[in-house]
């Protein structure tokens, strides 16, 4: 079973060349500094993807951690 669509990792990876250029920026609407972390920069990525209503798994709670 496909977890991911190819479409939603193309846009992981769009957001992975953007934090290798230096333009990733963090925070709502890009006011936050600039994405160093490669794990900032998925997140990014899956929730851009998660935006345009491609199929992406639910994030992960703090609750939900605690029921697994």
């Amino acid at each position: 079973m496909v977890r991911y669509s190819r479409s939603a990792g193309k846009d992981v990876k769009r957001a992975m060349s953007r934090r290798k250029k230096g333009s990733l920026k963090s925070g709502r609407g890009g006011k936050g500094g600039t994405v160093k972390s490669r794990k900032q920069a998925i997140a990014i990525g899956l929730s851009e993807a998660r935006k345009k209503g491609k199929k992406v798994p639910k994030r992960k709670t703090a609750s939900r951690k605690k029921k697994l």
